[in-house]
């Protein structure tokens, strides 16, 4: 699955677009490279994304192409 569709499915960002853009400014990192959008995400990735002076850490726990807004928070875990 594309990075900017994950971020969007897995809730870490909210609109597909914002995501993209997100990747395009180097604001996100997997596994501590700068990363495309169109990088295609992995179980095990380490996702590091910047949101102003806030650093959110997640570990990709699953890849899923459609889930529930309940079930969004199983596809990944924060890592401190």
């Amino acid at each position: 699955m594309r990075l900017d569709k994950y971020l969007k499915v897995s809730r870490l960002i909210k609109r597909r677009s914002v995501a993209n853009e997100a990747c395009d400014t180097g604001r996100v990192l997997v596994n501590g490279r700068s990363a495309k959008a169109s990088y295609d995400v992995k179980e095990g990735d380490i996702l590091e994304i910047r949101f102003g002076e806030r650093l959110v850490r997640a570990e990709v726990i699953g890849v899923a192409e459609h889930v529930s807004k309940n079930d969004a928070s199983e596809l990944c875990r924060l890592v401190p």
